[in-house]
């Protein structure tokens, strides 16, 4: 399969020249995710693509001639378990650790990893899951939320045409907070400060948003596009809220509303954009991503509702390809060959680390719509400038 091609064109080489190792030697790995509670979905298809890629990997004689092995702990969406399970994971070995996709919920964790010296993976859109913030062992894989509001609003206003904007921010989580303010400072920078007209907060589990609908309906001019930074199940909620009322201008997101799972909380849903790593539906303009995802739904025996899977795999590519470069497991090795990597092709895309960024900002995403209920692939962009400050 195309997948398991692309994993073996980077790694045999390496894999062909390792030292004789024992056919029974394995290599651990940790999971430490939301296997159960109110994050599980979203943590649920990055898991699914992790498998995948540690399938691949040991089909193609796993690395440096060990097979994977994988240690599991449900942090049960509670982000302070992140702790205990890193803890757990250690103890039974762990050379690296998948964590949950958000700085939050991957944070305490990985904190522990950095201190014991382990490879922290995730696919938190945040640069603080990096260098910044955890330290030199941790990584992530996804674009940061900076980059993914710029590319907004770029979009909106290269591409759509769109000058006037308003935000409604959900505070709750480090992701959407980061995501609306990289849009409004880029918005500013492209169509000016009044071009912003006005902005307004609301958390997750708002019961209503009814009066920030209200000061929306009440403005004199009514904004051309919607810029709404939260996720599900409170973003959905706030989706129907302003549909309701009669706010029918396109409302446009990152990608903590990726994916299709949520969709009935809004039937017939129009007008509605989001950023993703690839379309799940089958007409990304890259055809590997298609293949990835077709072989995702084959192996899984279900439909890919969201895109992240495809973070996963990427996660456990890049570990594996570093981790043979290094010729070791050792954390500060393997860090060593991922901050190496330039524009690697990875599942995901091009991806680059240095030393001092261990997360993407330039690398294109796919920009879906959804029309009438149904999700379709508008094309893929890149940000031009992007403000991580």
């Amino acid at each position: 399969m195309l997948r398991r091609s692309l994993f073996m064109s980077t790694t045999a080489a390496a894999i062909a020249v390792s030292a004789p190792v024992a056919a029974d030697d394995t290599v651990t790995v940790g999971f430490v995710m939301s296997f159960s509670g109110w994050f599980q979905p979203i943590d649920a298809s990055t898991i699914r693509g992790a498998r995948l890629a540690i399938e691949d990997i040991n089909a193609a004689g796993g690395v440096l001639g060990r097979q994977i092995e994988i240690v599991e702990f449900d942090n049960r969406s509670e982000p302070a378990l992140g702790a205990d399970g890193a803890i757990e994971v250690i103890d039974q070995g762990a050379v690296a650790i998948l964590f949950p996709s958000d700085f939050d919920f991957g944070a305490p964790g990985a904190f522990i990893a950095q201190d014991a010296g382990v490879i922290s993976l995730s696919s938190a859109s945040d640069p603080s899951f990096g260098v910044q913030g955890i330290g030199s062992f941790a990584y992530s894989i996804s674009n940061a939320a900076q980059s993914q509001g710029a590319l907004l609003a770029e979009w909106a206003y290269n591409e759509m045409g769109w000058r006037t904007a308003y935000t409604l921010l959900d505070t709750t989580i480090a992701f959407t907070n980061s995501l609306c303010a990289a849009f409004d400072r880029r918005w500013a920078e492209l169509a000016g400060q009044d071009a912003l007209l006005g902005s307004d907060t609301f958390r997750n589990d708002d019961p209503t948003i009814s009066s920030q609908v209200t000061r929306i309906s009440g403005l004199s001019e009514a904004p051309e596009v919607i810029m709404l930074c939260s996720y599900a199940p409170g973003g959905p909620s706030a989706i129907r809220q302003l549909r309701a009322a009669g706010l029918d201008q396109p409302i446009m997101t990152g990608e903590s509303m990726d994916g299709d799972y949520w969709i009935g909380a809004v039937p017939g849903l129009s007008n509605f954009f989001v950023v993703n790593y690839g379309s799940f539906v089958g007409d990304d303009p890259n055809p590997d991503v298609n293949d990835f995802f077709a072989r995702y739904a084959e192996v899984f025996d279900r439909q890919p509702d969201v895109s992240y899977g495809i973070r996963g795999y990427s996660l456990f590519q890049a570990w594996a390809r570093a981790a043979e470069r290094a010729g070791s497991f050792d954390a500060e090795a393997v860090a060593a060959e991922l901050d190496r990597f330039e524009n690697e092709p990875l599942a995901i895309g091009p991806t680059t680390f240095t030393p001092d960024l261990h997360i993407a900002t330039t690398r294109p995403m796919t920009v879906m719509q959804a029309q009438d209920g149904a999700f379709s692939a508008l094309g893929t962009f890149a940000p031009e400038t992007v403000h991580l400050d």
